[in-house]
């Protein structure tokens, strides 16, 4: 039995939706649509596969909720201009924690346990406003192939991307610095001409935790300690949580400085983080 194509379908309501309504806009306002149209088709053609592999009938509603989400997108940007759908932090990231539970799950490594990674771009909203909304978002596009390029060498499975933000999982943590060290020597050795005009400084940060229990609890945690721990980096940096440093297997043949122990917002006592040398062979 054929099942129907959810991300196709789902996807043209979209682009109709919201090509209808900015076509006569800007053309920093179709970029930005183009973004995250893009972004959203391949998350759904994901789902499709998923789900024919299981054997399962993708939800009937899905293009339902695509109107919904287009509708709210062009609202969006209506009210608030491209940087409402373009610019994100770290904390707007980890309110998407817990929608991916099935595939986040399948990455865990066998302990149960995944490394949680997110990165974002060091001083984004005055690089939107020195470059303007077209130019900006062409960039964050140069990003975002760079970031996945990364993500998928490494075996990491992308939560959600936003604006100019990424939560990423993985169940080695080997893997997770290798790719964020990747993602910064990809940054420093650009060769796509927008990233070599505008260069980008983009922090990284993981943590090294328990997957979601029953309410969910264990892995919001981990979350929410992986976001304390790249908003803690600068531009650049890849910092890591004594939890990454121990899960590291004896001979991982990364340089990691200590910072020493250091206050995390929103949660007890102190901890220890490590700046990992990706400069270093």
């Amino acid at each position: 039995m054929e099942l129907p194509v959810v991300g196709e379908v789902g996807v043209a309501v979209v682009v109709a939706a919201v090509l209808g309504v900015l076509w006569a806009t800007s053309t920093g306002l179709l970029i930005a649509a183009r973004v995250q149209l893009a972004r959203s088709r391949a998350r759904a053609r994901r789902l499709t596969a998923q789900l024919e592999d299981q054997g399962r009938r993708p939800p009937r509603n899905v293009a339902e909720r695509a109107v919904k989400v287009a509708v709210s997108t062009v609202a969006k940007v209506r009210d608030h201009g491209v940087s409402s759908l373009v610019l994100s932090s770290i904390d707007d990231l980890t309110r998407w924690a817990l929608e991916d539970r099935a595939e986040i799950a399948k990455v865990a490594a066998p302990d149960g346990t995944v490394t949680v990674l997110f990165s974002d771009v060091e001083s984004s909203t005055a690089m939107n406003e020195e470059l303007g909304d077209t130019a900006w978002v062409r960039l964050l596009e140069a990003h975002d192939a760079l970031v996945r390029a990364q993500v998928d060498r490494h075996h990491g499975h992308v939560v959600k991307s936003q604006g100019d933000g990424f939560m990423v999982v993985f169940g080695d943590p080997a893997d997770a610095v290798s790719a964020a060290i990747g993602v910064q020597r990809a940054l420093g050795s650009a060769r796509g001409r927008r990233l070599r005009r505008h260069p980008i400084r983009v922090r990284l940060g993981m943590h090294t935790g328990p997957t979601i229990s029953r309410d969910g609890d264990y892995f919001g945690r981990s979350v929410a300690f992986a976001a304390r721990v790249a908003a803690r980096a600068d531009g650049g940096q890849v910092l890591v949580s004594d939890a990454v440093r121990d899960a590291l297997p004896d001979e991982h043949g990364y340089v990691l400085e200590d910072l020493g122990e250091v206050g995390l917002k929103g949660l007890q006592g102190e901890h220890r983080l490590w700046a990992v040398d990706w400069s270093a062979p």
